[in-house]
């Protein structure tokens, strides 16, 4: 993946970069820990500048925000209130739980969205809830726009910074990756049981 991520940045340069942030936007497994180091370290040869590839993985990845986002608020949260009466046992939620979320999203969505952008994994699916709660579109924008630029500039330097010793990065994030999503996945067993059990 990292010699095909590689040939795309080296032959479409800013265009490259702002093609595979939109599509690890819109489809996850792609990494964004791989796509914007590669790109920095190729602005450190001279191919690029930094501030262009930081500016073209900013616009790449707010593309597919606002795309996921837009989808959220155009369906909205109610249409999925069957889902969740049906599937919440899976969910560990119940429609209240979602509907207590969805009040306290919408009164401190600026902050979350804008931390969550900062957080490997979860940056992602920020847009979804901030869909469903209608949270303002200028807003949304600004802090997401903030959160990502402060993350893709700091891959993008560390690609530059390391050269070729970029595959260093993953050695720091993939572990931090981990020691974020555990918990939520302890979190997440341990709500399963309880409701196995009648908690």
């Amino acid at each position: 993946m990292v010699d095909f991520i590689r040939w795309l940045v080296q032959h479409f340069g800013y265009l490259g970069v702002f093609l595979l942030t939109l599509a690890e936007t819109v489809f996850p497994p792609l990494p964004s820990e791989v796509i914007i180091p590669v790109a920095g370290l190729e602005a450190q040869r001279g191919a690029m500048s930094l501030p262009g590839v930081i500016a073209a993985g900013t616009a790449g990845t707010m593309a597919g925000n606002l795309f996921w986002y837009l989808l959220a608020r155009r369906l909205g949260l109610r249409r999925f209130k069957p889902l969740v009466d049906r599937y919440g046992r899976w969910l560990t939620t119940e429609w209240r739980d979602i509907e207590r979320g969805e009040r306290y999203f919408s009164r401190h969505g600026a902050l979350f969205v804008f931390v969550a952008r900062l957080l490997p994994a979860i940056r992602t699916f920020i847009s979804v809830p901030a869909g469903f709660a209608a949270m303002p579109i200028a807003a949304y924008v600004a802090w997401s726009t903030i959160g990502t630029a402060m993350w893709t500039g700091a891959l993008a330097y560390a690609g530059w910074k390391l050269g070729e010793q970029f595959s260093e990065i993953n050695l720091i994030l993939q572990p931090l990756s981990v020691a974020i999503i555990a918990p939520f996945l302890g979190w997440y067993l341990w709500r399963l049981m309880r409701q196995a059990h009648g908690g």
